[in-house]
């Protein structure tokens, strides 16, 4: 008989040579749970992203995302409408556009103010998006609809991340007595009925909308402060907060150069769901009278206005509810691809090819385990 080379026995009371084929379980590429099921590793994932920053990563895994990358452009297509057809008005000065009216302008009703869009063959026309009965271009109105919901909703995102970060960033890396503070602050902020108290600031104020989103950044965070606490909370015990602690850094260096860059996740992807959030509200906050006021217009007030006209003149009312459908679906769908890219769990990141290769091992390893 042969003598089988079997190289080095295993230590006492190891595992190795337990695994499927007689392999370091530590080394196969399954393994099996309590419930008896494979559980695969991430080499494939792993290999994928071997050599990138994080930033390239979640980049990377956000390109690949179809539905949110139509989105994003989808939404700087609006946005460069809006702004390049009727010019930016702000704070008095009138920057022009490629539009012949301003959302202002009272120009002769034409065929009884209905649309004059042609699809089949394209054609704009006088008034694309109708008059109303005043004679006001429906185009021009929604576009300045456009401008003004998007501002509120970027100043208020803004404003809202910023405090909610802070806030949660404070009470979860302080603790104790700062904790207790904020997080009751939060619990107050909360309980409040933001459509009521942002209705009544709104009328109390009757100034630019830029005063109502700041107004409404001061009342929608909330929600993000308690995440990034709950992702402060768990990063101030890790290694390299207490590296940085020992090296001399300061508390304020800790969390806003170490810390919070590894929530920014949470952050982002919060964000981009309050943006989508606060056009619905600014639009119920217009629809009620208690947001922007005339002679400026926003979309919410644009179908305040023109209700009345659902029936006989629908393209009052039909235009600016498209605009906000589409503003309130593309930010979703961005944010949706913004999580799924700094999920670490996600595998929309992948190559098709590094796919393929995935789905054969999870075979393989199937295979491997029932035999």
């Amino acid at each position: 008989m042969s003598n089988i080379n079997i190289g080095p026995l295993p230590p006492a009371g190891s595992d190795a040579g337990m695994g499927p084929g007689g392999e370091d379980p530590r080394n196969s590429q399954s393994r099996i749970d309590k419930s008896g099921s494979p559980v695969q590793n991430t080499s494939i994932e792993l290999k994928e992203v071997e050599g990138l920053s994080l930033g390239r990563v979640v980049y990377r895994r956000f390109l690949r995302h179809r539905a949110a990358m139509i989105s994003l452009a989808l939404l700087f297509l609006v946005v460069v409408l809006s702004l390049s057809s009727i010019g930016l008005h702000i704070f008095g000065v009138n920057t022009g556009g490629w539009w012949r009216w301003n959302f202002d302008a009272v120009p002769p009703v034409i065929n009884g103010g209905a649309p004059t869009l042609s699809i089949f063959p394209l054609n704009w026309g006088e008034h694309p998006f109708g008059q109303d009965s005043v004679g006001h271009d429906m185009f021009a109105a929604v576009m300045r609809g456009i401008q003004q919901s998007l501002m509120i909703v970027f100043v208020t995102g803004l404003v809202s991340t910023v405090i909610g970060a802070v806030v949660g960033a404070v009470a979860g890396y302080f603790g104790g007595l700062a904790d207790s503070l904020l997080m009751r602050l939060t619990d107050m902020v909360i309980i409040v009925p933001l459509l009521l108290l942002a209705a009544i600031v709104g009328r109390a104020v009757n100034g630019p909308s830029v005063i109502l989103a700041l107004v409404l950044g001061l009342l929608v965070w909330p929600t993000l402060a308690r995440l990034v606490r709950g992702e402060v909370l768990a990063l101030r015990e890790r290694e390299f907060v207490d590296a940085a602690r020992v090296a001399g850094a300061s508390s304020g260096r800790i969390m806003f150069r170490h810390i919070l860059p590894n929530t920014v996740g949470v952050i982002v992807v919060s964000a981009t769901l309050t943006m989508s959030a606060t056009i619905l509200l600014e639009t119920a906050i217009s629809y009620l009278g208690f947001g922007v006021h005339a002679p400026d217009t926003s979309l919410g007030l644009l179908i305040s206005q023109y209700q009345t006209a659902f029936t006989t003149r629908p393209w009052l009312f039909w235009w600016p509810g498209i605009f906000i459908v589409i503003i309130a679906l593309t930010i979703n769908f961005v944010g949706d691809g913004l999580r799924d890219a700094f999920d670490p769990r996600q595998r929309r990141g992948l190559k098709r090819s590094a796919r393929l290769d995935k789905k054969k091992a999870d075979l393989a390893a199937a295979a491997q385990v029932k035999s």
